[in-house]
């Protein structure tokens, strides 16, 4: 979606092209209010003055109805909202549309932080770098309460539920630093959840990632969890135990037991370590214990960031 000019004086600035969109929309959407409005109010103060008390005017004819009026202003309103609704139904199945190439960033909210995750390894805290010009999709889950994702400047507000995952995607498309809010009141802190998108240009953004010098990438700390915690036991190439194998799974189907399929997503993979027996995989044993209560959102992250870079390969036969 690229940015039209933007053409309302003193309008709060945006800085990328879906925001610029939604800014149309509310416009359109005020100029509807203020019309409908303004007619009203011209025509309770007009009555009002014709026939207030001591005004001579004629108040002796009938009232006589018109169909014509009637069915031809209900229709055009309806008409109006209606388009004012597929309109915005419209941007909002555009922003759902997840493109395929954005880099992925994971975000942890709680009480009262966000905690943020690069694919390289790289963490912040209540801030978020990104590059000028790059689809970014932010991976969000919530550690506690239920906190709200809101940049201003970018026109997106998504809330952030424990217990699953929520995704959410923009462009930015100028440099520099944008405020971050928790929009959904979280406990006695909330109103010092704050934050900051800084948006870099591709050399200086390059240049933040090396200057961070993490150990190890996000998916290299997975995998080693992934071993810690005994998963490599059954679903690794010499497990003991019949499992799923999971090269190459992260973005095919999965057929499950009840005669259903999923896709293994970033959602399906989070369940599945957490509850293994909600979605049973149609030929495999349900002997997976829980990990629900003994992982951290942080580390889920890091296994399902290894699992996803374990995409594209695939086992060799024993």
């Amino acid at each position: 979606m690229d940015a039209p000019v933007r053409w309302i004086p003193y309008w709060s600035p945006s800085a990328t092209g879906y925001a610029a969109h939604v800014d149309t929309l509310f416009v359109g959407l005020l100029t509807c209010s203020v019309l409908v409005t303004a007619l009203l109010f011209y025509l309770l103060f007009r009555f009002a003055f014709e026939y207030r008390a001591g005004r001579a005017a004629d108040r002796d004819h009938r009232i006589k109805k018109s169909w014509h009026w009637e069915i031809s202003w209900t229709a055009a309103t309806l008409l109006v909202f209606l388009a004012l609704f597929v309109w915005s139904a419209r941007l909002y199945l555009q922003a759902a549309d997840m493109p395929a190439n954005a880099v992925t960033v994971y975000v942890v909210a709680k009480q009262w932080m966000w905690k943020v995750q690069h694919a390289g390894g790289q963490r912040e805290i209540n801030e978020l770098h990104v590059p000028l010009g790059q689809t970014i999709r932010l991976l969000m889950t919530s550690q506690d309460v239920i906190h709200s994702f809101f940049i201003p400047a970018f026109r997106i507000k998504h809330d952030v539920l424990p217990g699953t995952y929520q995704s959410l995607w923009f462009k930015p498309q100028r440099a520099g630093v944008f405020n971050l809010f928790c929009a959904e009141y979280c406990g006695t802190d909330h109103s010092r959840m704050l934050g900051r998108v800084v948006v870099l240009d591709a050399p200086r953004f390059q240049e933040w990632l090396t200057q961070q010098a993490p150990s190890e990438t996000l998916a290299a700390e997975g995998e080693r969890l992934f071993r810690a915690n005994g998963c490599s036991g059954c679903h690794g190439a010499g497990g003991t135990v019949r499992a799923p194998a999971l090269e190459g799974l992260y973005g095919r189907p999965v057929p499950l037991q009840d005669g259903s399929v999923v896709t293994a997503d970033d959602r399906y993979i989070r369940d599945s370590i957490l509850r293994p027996r909600s979605q049973i995989v149609a030929g495999y044993a349900p002997v997976m214990p829980p990990f629900e209560g003994r992982l951290s959102e942080d580390d889920l992250l890091r296994i399902v960031a290894y699992i996803k870079s374990i995409a594209g390969e695939t086992r060799q036969p024993q």
